[in-house]
């Protein structure tokens, strides 16, 4: 494949644009190479703007669980743009969308709309300290809740890729008050808890770990998680960011049956518009502003685009609760077969799944948290990134991430990626 029009659109963009994009990971650092445009997608696949299509396993990182320009949520956001994009005021909207949710989500009563990912993990922190009355959150080296200060402590996804653990502008009083655990390792958890358990206010992370790539939880972790939270009066939060909506309707709590105290959101439930929320029990949703004395706020929150579009896509997976076990058992066969290919090759690797994410770490290790995600040979993943693109299958751009795929992934696009596995070497 040739890239001029995306190398001639990426030279320009580094002129306006710091690196040429609008978040890191875009650029390719950690994999070489010059970032490909994309013009349009439609289904299972994405075009460029040199003409050249792709089997899309990132679907935006993840919403675009039904595949690109689904007709009934492009339909719906039509029809609303027609009505007006942004009104400042409450809608009818925000109402249906908040009811489908709680009554899908195990746990929760409320719900709060905000923009992004980011500003929901921010806010249900913020929430967490104002209803315990302490300062200090946990959470796991390799998991990402976003970009704001408290999270930027050893994270995964695009940190990892940047190889950069410490940040300026990143104060050392906002870092004290965050304390670093090893995901799927109870006993460090404990110690944390003991040394500091008066102080805690909250323990946040991805119930499914992915953006140190996919990490599913050991067998015990999360039921052992939420028994050290209500011991020590820690509120339990599960960034579900990901795993909202995508591992099942009721998410990561409904699959493994765990209850935290309140959950984060965004991807799925935005149907591919901008939309983050945080949820929990009634008790801790009414100390947010303006019932309770935690303040949040955002003016584009709740937009009537978004809305419509995540509401839609939310029915369309209400109705048909068979996609679910669709796509995972697509997610499943892929694994199966890209395994099957390597292992015939004597490549080193392991590959994690659960429900439709998927990651291919090149090592011999079992890869179970952050350091022995670490151990995989970048370089390796560099040139299987690189093989496939050239053979139009579209992958995460980081060793780091996890592959997400949508119920529109079907056997032509298995084929053509498994043809395209087939003659990769390192």
């Amino acid at each position: 494949m040739r890239y001029q029009r995306s190398s001639a659109l990426f030279a320009e963009a580094q002129i306006y644009l710091p690196g040429g994009v609008n978040s890191p990971v875009r650029a390719f650092k950690g994999i070489g190479g010059t970032p490909i445009f994309i013009e349009k997608a439609k289904g299972a696949y994405m075009y460029d703007a040199d003409g050249n299509d792709y089997v899309d396993f990132i679907n935006s990182w993840g919403p675009m669980i039904l595949g690109h320009a689904h007709p009934r949520v492009t339909q719906a956001i039509i029809e609303q743009v027609e009505k007006g994009t942004s009104y400042g005021t409450p809608t009818e909207l925000e109402t249906e969308i908040a009811k489908l949710v709680v009554e899908s989500v195990p746990g929760i009563d409320m719900v709060r709309f905000v923009n992004s990912g980011t500003e929901a993990c921010m806010s249900a922190i913020r929430l967490a300290r104002g209803f315990t009355g302490r300062d200090k959150i946990i959470k796991f080296a390799g998991c990402y809740h976003g970009h704001s200060d408290s999270f930027l402590i050893e994270a995964g996804s695009g940190v990892a890729t940047f190889g950069k653990p410490n940040f300026p502008g990143v104060t050392q009083g906002t870092a004290k008050d965050t304390l670093l655990a090893n995901y799927n390792d109870l006993e460090n958890v404990k110690a944390i808890f003991e040394q500091n358990s008066s102080e805690i206010a909250a323990l946040i992370l991805e119930p499914v770990a992915g953006n140190m790539g996919c990490i599913p939880p050991q067998e015990g972790f999360l039921e052992g998680l939420r028994e050290l939270c209500t011991q020590h009066g820690a509120l339990l939060i599960f960034d579900e960011v990901m795993t909202g909506f995508r591992l099942a309707m009721g998410g990561a709590q409904e699959l493994f049956g765990i209850q935290a105290d309140l959950v984060t959101f965004g991807k799925v439930i935005g149907g591919g518009l901008p939309v983050g929320a945080f949820a929990g029990r009634k008790e801790i949703m009414e100390y947010l502003a303006p019932i309770g004395p935690v303040y949040q706020a955002g003016t584009l929150s709740g937009n009537p685009l978004a809305m419509r579009a995540g509401l839609t896509t939310l029915q369309i997976l209400k109705e048909n609760p068979e996609y679910f076990e669709k796509v995972n058992q697509s997610t499943l066969a892929l694994g199966e077969e890209i395994n099957n290919i390597l292992i015939e090759k004597g490549i080193a690797h392991q590959i994690n799944l659960i429900g439709s994410m998927l990651s291919v770490f090149f090592t011999e290790t079992d890869v179970n948290d952050f350091e022995t995600a670490k151990t995989a040979h970048n370089s390796n993943f560099n040139k299987f990134y690189h093989h496939l693109l050239q053979n139009g299958v579209y992958l995460p751009p980081s060793s780091f991430e996890t592959w997400f795929i949508s119920t529109a992934i079907g056997y032509d696009e298995i084929e053509r990626t498994l043809s395209a596995i087939e003659g990769f070497e390192v």
